[in-house]
Parts: C-alpha cells; sequence; structure tokens
C-alpha cells in the first residue's frame, strides 16, 4: 500500500496542521511516511499545501509529482491543485467553500472518485471554524481507511496537549468527518 496524498487550502485553515497528524497517525501504526510542507510567501489566506506519503514500504522521495489523493479546502486551491490528482485518484472537498455543482459531470469524467464534506459548516457548529482541518482528515480517514481513529486521537493528543480542550474539539471534529463525508 502507498498512497500519495496532497493538502491544499488557504494560509490559516490548518493545512500544514492537517499533514503533520496524518504523517504522525501513520508513524503510529509503524507505516513508513514523509511530510513535505509547502510555505507560500502570503502565508495567511493565500494557498498552502503539503504533500504527505504513506507506504509499507520505504519511501525513496518526499515530493509528489501527481497523488492519489487529493484533500482541497476552498476554491483557489481546487483551481490550481486539481491537476495534480492522478485520473484513478480519489478527490475529497470542503463542499461549504467549493461549489462543484457546474463541474461536476466534466470531473467525473477527470477523477476516479470524488467525495465532499460541509467541513466549515460543520467546524462552525463546533464552535470553532478552526478545527475545519481535521473534519476534513476525519473525511480522509473514513473514505481511505488507512489511518485509524486510535492512531489520530492520540496525535490530536500530542499536539494540543497542552489544551485539553482543544484535544476534545479536534477528536470531535475528526469523528464528524468520518461519518459526514459523502460520494458525490
Amino acid at each position: 500500500m502507498k498512497d500519495e496524498i496532497f493538502i491544499a487550502g488557504a494560509g490559516g485553515q490548518g493545512i500544514l496542521a492537517l499533514g503533520k497528524i496524518l504523517a504522525e497517525s501513520a508513524v503510529e501504526q509503524g507505516k513508513f511516511v514523509t511530510f513535505y510542507p509547502s510555505y507560500g510567501a502570503e502565508i495567511r489566506g493565500g494557498t498552502t499545501n503539503c504533500a504527505v506519503i504513506v507506504s509499507d514500504e520505504e519511501i525513496g522521495s518526499p515530493t509528489i509529482s501527481k497523488a492519489n489523493s487529493l484533500i482541497i479546502m476552498n476554491t483557489p486551491s481546487f483551481i490550481k491543485f486539481l491537476p495534480k490528482l492522478v485520473s484513478t485518484g480519489i478527490l475529497i472537498i470542503n463542499s461549504s467553500l467549493i461549489d462543484i455543482s457546474k463541474e461536476t459531470n466534466n470531473l467525473k469524467k477527470q477523477v476516479s472518485e470524488i467525495f465532499q464534506i460541509p467541513a466549515t459548516a460543520i467546524a462552525q457548529e463546533l464552535k470553532d471554524v478552526r478545527c475545519a482541518n481535521m473534519v476534513m482528515l476525519g473525511a480522509y480517514a473514513g473514505v481511505k481507511k488507512i489511518i485509524s481513529p486510535e492512531s489520530v486521537s492520540k496525535a490530536i493528543e500530542n499536539t494540543f496537549s497542552k489544551k485539553q480542550e482543544l484535544v476534545k474539539l479536534n477528536i470531535e471534529a475528526f469523528k464528524k468527518g468520518i461519518s459526514g463525508v459523502k460520494p458525490l
């Protein structure tokens, strides 16, 4: 098993935290992992992204030319990074911020599987829009089944260990992502 995952969104949406927690979760399960963040000059507000590779075997390079999985948080990132997805790959979008209704038929010709989740709306229901990234991670975990909820919970605990209220919030957001993701 090898999944090359590309994650993109706006600076400030927790894209790098999502990638880091995904990577730590896979390490927790004994997988080989690379995490390759990309910091743009604009940071907050501009597009930001990272690449994560999870594999049962050693990984030769942390870079990804084409991804098997694409997790996209906003429309500018969708437009910019969709070409990075292989035609047999899966696309997971934040349907709160990305409207693909006019492009659905064309997308279904380009991409093997498309999943959507209203991550921002779910995060708003949880009273903290910053946890939308963990909703997206839950969606990925629910679709791909490569990382376990237990390993993600442990990685979230490690990341937010000084603020227990954030641990609880992010684990709840993650679980809502698993149950809320829907195929298009």
